[in-house]
């Protein structure tokens, strides 16, 4: 949350011409509410029903953006269906930025508490060690705009491409 996965997977398909699935506007399609909307609604478990779902109908045979949330890796079925559909980017950065930017906008219902802060930190404790356990890429956001964090993404792909040959 907060690290600009919507917005450098919107720059990376500009770059690229590849289609880009958002797993959140998707799951706010299909049941054709906003994400708060959905968590209160539902709660975040139907939600990362809804998440995994999408997940399943992307075909890994297709060269693809996919941009998810952050609480994609909670499911272990979520991490399977990534590995299969391709590369995963953990897009990372300091607790202080990624609060910051998390609270310009008002609608991440999981920091609806009484302590956002403590909250996002206690995600960001649980999260991380399995974000470093899947990623086969990491970009640090803090200090670099989307289009270099794109930059960043596509020269560590070449390189890897580049490694296996």
């Amino acid at each position: 949350m907060g690290a600009g996965k919507s917005s450098v997977g919107r720059c990376l398909q500009r770059r690229t011409g590849l289609s880009r699935f958002d797993t959140d506007e998707m799951a706010a399609t299909k049941l054709g509410m906003s994400i708060p909307e959905i968590f209160s609604k539902f709660g975040e478990e139907k939600f990362r029903e809804i998440e995994t779902q999408t997940l399943r109908e992307l075909d890994p045979a297709k060269a693809m953006i996919i941009v998810t949330g952050g609480g994609i890796v909670l499911r272990d079925e979520n991490v399977d269906l990534l590995k299969r559909l391709g590369t995963i980017v953990w897009l990372e950065a300091r607790e202080e930025t990624l609060f910051e930017r998390a609270s310009r906008r008002g609608n991440r219902p999981l920091l609806e508490t009484e302590n956002p802060r403590k909250t996002l930190s206690e995600m960001l404790r649980a999260r991380s060690p399995l974000y470093a356990k899947v990623a086969d890429i990491r970009v640090d956001t803090s200090a670099l705009s989307h289009d270099e964090v794109a930059d960043a993404i596509l020269s560590k792909i070449e390189d890897s491409i580049a490694t296996r040959k």
